[in-house]
């Protein structure tokens, strides 16, 4: 008895070893895959404190020192960003707005209402996830000119939404589409209208699925460039950061310090809204445990 209890334990203590070196390696490797992902953020964050000799010559890659500050006042002031910021903060947040609205819509109307042609309607406008954004930039201006769109933000925002729209209503379909009837039976039951029901039981129930999608439209609308390039590229007043970027390289020269703070500049929008909704978006929620019963 003795005998087999040291077997039982040495077994033990070696795959609690195993374990914890498998652990151990885990965490190396997640330790390694965070610094190179940091890196890039960390070394555009150097570039945007240095002039152009730092960054080619004495100091490419290390700490930046003196910090010139005047590269973020530069890029305030001189090339215009503050205009090409609000451009780019008004297109992604009016895309977001009303491609949340439409695709939530349109998926409760398919994944909880009958009628004809829902099926192929649903999956008419999930082709639009295999359509490359480069085979409707003509179809785009055309439609734009037509309409008499041009020279306004909407030729980009209504691009960005029917761009987004597909994925949005995937999700939000296969999340519907998990979400109990039960709940809304019981609803009916009370008294409540349809617009009740929506409004105060699915607009809460599918907050994880709209946290992750804000923020993927967001980034999408805010990074954007060979469309908006296309559509607003030769308009000043409606150009967006990723083309602003653009100006920061003359004939002759380029101010790159001007530019990484350009970038910074750029980059601190997504950032603040991915740690915002980050915890959100990992939370999970348990939707059957809501049925009683």
């Amino acid at each position: 008895m003795g005998k087999e209890m040291n077997n039982f334990l040495s077994t033990t203590k070696s795959e609690l070893s195993k374990s914890g070196f498998l652990r151990f390696l885990l965490r190396v490797f997640c330790w390694i895959y965070a610094a190179f992902s940091l890196y890039p953020l960390i070394w555009m964050l150097f570039y945007s404190f240095k002039n152009n000799n730092e960054i080619f010559v004495t100091n490419p890659f290390g700490f930046p020192w003196p910090l010139h500050w005047e590269n973020y006042v530069s890029a305030w002031t001189k090339y215009d960003v503050p205009r090409y910021f609000m451009n780019s903060l008004i297109v992604s947040g009016v895309t977001v707005v009303i491609t949340i609205a439409t695709a939530l819509l349109f998926s409760y109307a398919t994944s909880r209402m009958i009628w004809r042609g829902r099926e192929f309607t649903r999956l008419f406008l999930g082709l639009g996830l295999f359509i490359p954004v480069q085979a409707i930039m003509i179809p785009v201006v055309k439609v734009s000119q037509s309409l008499h769109l041009m020279n306004t933000r909407w030729s980009l925002i209504l691009p960005y939404v029917a761009i987004n729209l597909a994925f949005s209503c995937m999700v939000y379909y296969a999340f519907l589409k998990g979400i109990p009837r039960e709940l809304e039976e019981a609803a009916c039951m009370d008294g409540a209208s349809i617009y009740q029901t929506f409004f105060s039981i699915i607009v809460p129930l599918v907050r994880p699925a709209t946290v992750t999608l804000v923020i993927y439209i967001f980034l999408n609308a805010w990074n954007e460039f060979i469309l908006a390039n296309v559509v607003v590229g030769s308009i000043q007043e409606l150009k967006t950061l990723p083309l602003g970027v653009l100006f920061f390289q003359g004939e002759f020269t380029t101010d790159w310090g001007g530019m990484g703070a350009a970038m910074v500049i750029a980059s601190f929008p997504a950032i603040l809204i991915y740690v915002l909704f980050s915890d959100q978006v990992e939370k999970a929620m348990t939707i059957g445990g809501a049925v009683k019963g």
